[in-house]
């Protein structure tokens, strides 16, 4: 019984670390969006900064990335379109992800 037990237990830890490692790779895409889309508006250095963290909290606005997407679509008012910005978040997520992975 304790093999079960113990293969239940790495199961959970696993599910946990995966989800960690989402949560991170979903907030350094927001930020990368943030910073990226800040460039666009003309901002740079504390005000880009706190652009990207203004995308990063919009992501707890409802579940999924829609709320993200909305936010910087207005904000940009015409500068990217969201296939643009659907483009950059998926990007920018497969190279928060491998940065994760490298450590």
């Amino acid at each position: 019984m304790t093999s079960l037990n113990d293969r239940e237990r790495a199961f959970e830890n696993k599910f946990a670390h995966d989800q960690e490692m989402v949560f991170k790779a979903v907030a350094r895409r927001n930020k990368r969006l943030g910073l990226w889309a800040a460039g666009l508006m003309g901002k740079t250095g504390e005000d880009a900064e706190a652009y990207a963290m203004d995308v990063i909290r919009a992501d707890f606005e409802e579940a999924g990335h829609e709320d993200v997407v909305r936010k910087v679509a207005a904000d940009l008012a015409g500068k990217a379109d969201e296939a643009t910005i659907r483009g950059m978040m998926a990007t920018m997520l497969t190279e928060a992800k491998a940065e994760l992975a490298e450590g």
